[in-house]
């Protein structure tokens, strides 16, 4: 299983996850969550954190943004 800390399945999300996966992936999570009830096929999918980026940038001694 992925580490939650990096990784969240779009299933897991809403759009109150905007700090934790940022706007666009907080919206497809919003997105496969109401379609699904609806019962429309929709992929799942994933997102990489702001967590994970803030750990790739301190990890390779990049500044605070690229």
């Amino acid at each position: 299983m992925a580490d939650s800390t990096y990784v969240r399945f779009f299933s897991e999300r809403t759009n109150d996850d905007v700090p934790v996966v940022g706007g666009k992936n907080a919206s497809l999570g919003e997105m496969f969550t109401d379609l699904a009830s609806r019962a429309m096929m929709v992929p799942d999918g994933f997102a990489a954190t702001a967590d994970a980026y803030r750990g790739y940038l301190q990890a390779n001694d990049h500044p605070e943004k690229i």
